[in-house]
């Protein structure tokens, strides 16, 4: 396999959580909802992800992997599909966000990147793996979508339990991540650090030589580690969230079950994914509002734990979330931010789970946000969202996914325009005349209450429309939900997408794609205007 999951040694049965518990849900006052991902830098209010006004935000996101391999940049770039034909499907399918693995041998001067097709992607030739990832922010950022660092591995040779290893140091790892900090200051786009991915246990209890929870020791406990990382990160960029992951095993061992002493016994989940410590033992870090726990979460494609095969499957999925880690968000301790999560759907099982999962982590923007495992096609264990061209996408897992999925605000995080550019030569708009404009609309997918769709409307006219608007009506009761590649609002039955600030004109033969996300029932646009002009 590409990528291994699979836990080492045994692991107990999830203990029966004690009845008569009540987890306290998180209060919720109508938040103020931000477009996408919101504006400005992030933070966290309670369970809650909000912008620099305060707007509630939800990261819908997806990994794009490789920085972390042998071939220190993302996996794909040897396919026909551009690199940025990749980021426009990912933000066109709705992923707000995206989570990209590096590997600290990615970092180091000299690091050369491998695996590009230089007929496909030319302007990559050459680059850094620093200088391909800066390429891809840019990008992403002028989408609207947000970006997360995770530092997966020490080295491209594979995962650690712990976050240092005998070749790559703490401070070495502190060090990169101050760099990377550095590096982003000022750009929005980049909201974060994951700060070592799925710390787990090792060695079999009583000597337990893996991440711990808790613990105390200073060279096992990735709770002070991430500590002391995350207060490092922040005395650069106090702007940045901080993703801390769960361990396995909070002990840092795996359970020892052939002993008879229970006291070696304990509650293992999966490498990253179990937080039950953090509610007792909380990651303390110098700025306030900056702390998102970040869970792992798989399906039996990756490891068939015990609770998939307990009688009262999927109903006894919640409960185990719960204890692993929603209580941190339904008591409103912190946001989670589910890191990783998929499954390539073999087992039926599976889709009952991915199907259970969305429905646990809630509808709207204040659900818990995630960012899932992944768009690559060459995950061994998992699959992706892409199929094997790198273009085309899996349906199946895309139509589970797409109810939960708050696509990005073409204007950028910075928000949508300022005033914008002056269109003709007195500075007012310029408008085509009747009839110079084509629309074309697309559904691309429907779910019981609500439907996606894509608008394409083409100017025909001899000049360019700057700044550009389109407008449409839908029949009563059917209500935007999001919009995209335009800062989409609607007033009645009109629903108005005026251009963001990074593409205010619209060129003589040019076209534009507004997508969107809308309740009620399917309904193409009607009375499709450009700039007033009818098209």
């Amino acid at each position: 396999m590409f990528r291994p999951k699979a836990l080492g040694g045994a692991l107990t049965a999830l203990a029966t959580l004690a009845a008569g518990v009540l987890l306290a849900t998180a209060v919720s006052t109508s938040p103020a909802v931000a477009a996408g991902t919101g504006t400005g830098y992030l933070h966290t209010n309670g369970s809650q992800i909000v912008d620099s006004t305060g707007a509630t935000v939800r990261l819908t996101g997806i990994n794009w992997f490789g920085m972390e391999t042998d071939n220190k940049t993302f996996h794909g770039l040897w396919s026909s599909n551009p690199w940025r034909g990749q980021l426009d499907t990912m933000a066109r399918l709705g992923y707000n966000t995206l989570r990209v693995p590096y590997s600290n041998d990615a970092l180091k001067p000299g690091a050369t990147a491998t695996g590009i097709n230089d007929f496909v992607n030319p302007d990559l030739i050459g680059l850094s793996p620093l200088q391909i990832l800066d390429k891809v922010i840019a990008y992403a950022g002028s989408k609207g979508m947000r970006i997360i660092l995770d530092r997966h591995r020490p080295t491209s040779a594979g995962q650690s339990p712990l976050w240092y290893t005998p070749t790559v140091s703490e401070a070495t790892w502190i060090n990169d991540w101050k760099m990377l900090a550095q590096r982003y200051a000022g750009n929005p786009t980049v909201i974060g650090a994951d700060l070592h991915n799925e710390p787990h246990a090792e060695g079999t209890n009583p000597a337990a030589t893996g991440a711990c929870w808790g613990c105390g020791d200073t060279a096992r406990d990735w709770r002070l580690a991430a500590e002391r990382a995350g207060n490092a990160i922040l005395g650069v960029q106090p702007n940045w969230l901080i993703f801390v992951e769960g361990v396995s095993c909070p002990s840092g061992g795996l359970s020892n079950v052939w002993d008879n002493d229970p006291s070696n016994d304990e509650d293992c989940g999966w490498w990253g994914g179990n937080l039950s410590k953090a509610g007792q033992f909380p990651v303390r870090l110098s700025v306030a509002n900056r702390l998102v726990y970040s869970p792992h979460e798989y399906a039996t494609s990756v490891y068939r734990q015990t609770w998939f095969d307990a009688p009262d499957y999927p109903a006894n999925m919640p409960a185990i979330w719960d204890k692993y880690f929603g209580y941190l968000y339904k008591q409103n301790i912190a946001p989670i931010m589910m890191g990783e999560f998929g499954s390539t759907l073999v087992d039926p099982k599976d889709k009952v789970w991915l199907e259970k999962l969305m429905a646990y982590t809630g509808t709207g923007v204040t659900g818990m946000s995630f960012t899932y495992w992944s768009w690559n096609p060459n995950s061994g264990d998992t699959g992706g969202i892409a199929l094997d061209d790198w273009t085309n996408v899996n349906t199946t897992k895309q139509a589970i996914l797409q109810p939960y999925l708050i696509p990005p605000a073409g204007g950028g995080p910075t928000g949508g325009p300022t005033g914008g550019p002056t269109g003709g030569p007195t500075g007012g708009p310029t408008t085509p005349p009747p009839g110079a404009c084509t629309a074309t609309y697309r559904q691309v997918n429907a779910w019981q209450g609500g439907f996606q769709g894509e608008l394409t409307v083409k100017n025909t006219g001899s000049a360019a429309v700057n700044p550009w608007s389109v407008t449409w009506t839908w029949p009563s009761g059917v209500t935007l939900g999001s919009g995209w590649n335009a800062t989409v609002s609607q007033s009645g039955t009109t629903v108005t997408a005026a251009a963001p600030s990074h593409a205010p004109s619209l060129a003589a033969g040019g076209s534009v794609t507004v997508g969107f996300t809308a309740n009620g029932t399917a309904s193409a646009p009607g009375a499709v205007k450009l700039s007033g002009a009818s098209c």
